[in-house]
């Protein structure tokens, strides 16, 4: 880990706990820009690399959680399909807060209130790292992608949308 001292958030607790490694890495964040895309210039990292925590609801399964690149866009109907719901919408705004305890901007997959099915995109195979929101707005960690998945239970599948 870096040596720079953060607050450690309660994703990077839980990692901690689980003996797995991370890398914390801080950034500017601005009220009016909470979008991922901005993370990596922050960071030096590639877009690649950062991912976004998005949260949905299923007809049948009630919250999910879809873990993908910055640069690339949910694809409903195949978080739907993978999920085994019949359809999936995002969840609203104000319900993310109770649903996970992180704020937009903030949303980290590690250490929601409850587990949650979790769903991170194909393109995280093949990478030696990926980044995902520490819990905090202005915080990230960097881990191995299968440390990911396993920490998460998470399925990776094919979420999101084909590039134009």
């Amino acid at each position: 880990m870096g040596s720079k001292k953060h607050k450690k958030t309660n994703a990077m607790r839980l990692l901690t706990q689980g003996g797995v490694d991370y890398e914390v890495y801080t950034y500017r964040w601005k009220e009016d820009d909470l979008d991922a895309r901005h993370v990596g210039p922050e960071i030096d990292r590639p877009d690649e690399i950062i991912f976004k925590t998005l949260l949905a609801t299923g007809d049948k399964t009630g919250p999910i959680v879809a873990v993908i690149p910055s640069y690339l866009s949910i694809d409903l109907k195949k978080l739907a399909q993978v999920s085994q719901n019949k359809k999936v919408e995002m969840l609203p705004l104000k319900d993310l807060e109770k649903t996970t305890g992180y704020i937009r901007g903030g949303c980290s997959p590690i250490g929601m209130k409850h587990q949650l099915p979790t769903y991170i995109d194909g393109h995280v195979e093949g990478l030696d790292e990926v980044i995902v929101s520490a819990g905090q707005r202005g915080l990230q960690v960097g881990l191995k992608p299968a440390d990911l998945v396993a920490f998460t239970e998470a399925l990776v599948e094919d979420i999101t949308m084909a590039h134009l």
